[in-house]
């Protein structure tokens, strides 16, 4: 990565930042709804995410990369009206090649294979990106995508995050292995390990990786090892379960500031560009935050709406009562 790179990358790991917490603070004050923070993964996502070309790969995220989203060419006005309830928020652009936040653990990797399995049939050079965490690689879906994976070597690199949690399960209750890429070749692939503090050795390792793939050679599994600086989500207490003395270690890997030191020491960063930056990433926010707040509220119908092709008459009945209460509810008020 030249300097430019460096420096582009570093703006999305500090706008992530930067939003988390707002986030956290619109979550509080009740205008957003239950999200999960990258706060201290920010290498790892971003570093990751600039290895592919939007304009051919895909991304299949779980829940904690939104800078990825955004490289990948999400609005971030989208992306906040997702986390207000907006279905609108929900509808992936057309011409950005993103699916959807994944609530459900790991159910997003046979998606993933099955889309890579495609793209190859169609032999369009595409490759796929699917992130997920420690705790997925625990579950049922994890070993089925695998496996479909090697056997028909689809263009798919399994992104790992390993930020130490499953939630409150600590990776030592998870697996009695040295490594979660000591799986990958059982399925027939390679994996390997990475830090995933380190915003230069992610992008090459997913690099060499994304090549692969697009070479016909198969998926690989990387296995980024981070730390989750914080909660798993707003929901989450992580001082139930992460000591001080353990974050205390943990806090200067930051990943954002081993960038900076990094530019600082090439003469491309100083405190003047730092504010800047975390002005221009603020002013970001708050300019999609207010478009996000002046679109269309949701309206009650679109709860029974994109479910089916077809909406079945137990459904529609459900729904014209749900309508026809509410309306009611409004004259009585009036």
């Amino acid at each position: 990565m030249d300097d430019g790179e460096v420096l582009s990358a570093l703006r999305l790991m500090m706008l992530s930042r930067a939003f988390d917490e707002k986030g956290f603070s619109l979550q509080r004050q009740g205008r957003l709804g239950t999200f999960s923070p990258v706060r201290g993964q920010e290498a790892s996502v971003v570093g990751s995410a600039c290895a592919i070309d939007p304009s051919r790969d895909w991304v299949v995220p779980q829940y904690r990369e939104l800078p990825a989203l955004l490289r990948q060419g999400l609005p971030l006005m989208d992306f906040i009206r997702y986390f207000m309830g907006n279905p609108a928020g929900a509808r992936i652009p057309d011409d950005v090649r993103l699916l959807p936040i994944q609530i459900a653990i790991a159910a997003q990797l046979p998606h993933a294979v099955g889309l890579a399995w495609g793209l190859r049939l169609q032999r369009s050079g595409g490759v796929v990106l699917v992130y997920f965490g420690d705790g997925a690689s625990s579950e049922g879906d994890f070993h089925e995508a695998c496996n479909l994976a090697g056997v028909v070597k689809a263009p798919v690199v399994f992104f790992l995050q390993n930020n130490g949690w499953a939630i409150s399960t600590s990776r030592s209750r998870q697996t009695a292995a040295r490594t979660f890429a000591e799986r990958a070749p059982g399925y027939g692939f390679p994996g390997i390990v990475v830090d995933g503090n380190d915003l230069f050795a992610v992008h090459a390792a997913t690099s060499a990786a994304v090549e692969r793939a697009r070479s016909g050679e198969g998926p690989t599994l990387i296995e980024s090892q981070t730390y989750r600086l914080g909660a798993h989500n707003t929901a989450d207490d992580p001082s139930r379960y992460v000591t001080s003395e353990e974050l205390h270690r943990r806090e200067p890997l930051d990943p954002i500031a081993r960038v900076q030191r990094y530019l600082s020491q090439r003469g491309r960063w100083s405190e003047d560009i730092a504010e800047a930056y975390q002005a221009d990433v603020r002013a970001e926010i708050q300019q999609a935050l207010d478009a996000a707040s002046a679109a269309s509220p949701p309206a009650p119908e679109m709860l029974f709406e994109d479910v089916f092709a077809e909406t079945p008459a137990r459904l529609a009945a459900q729904r014209d009562e749900r309508l026809h209460a509410l309306a009611s509810a409004a004259m009585e008020a009036s």
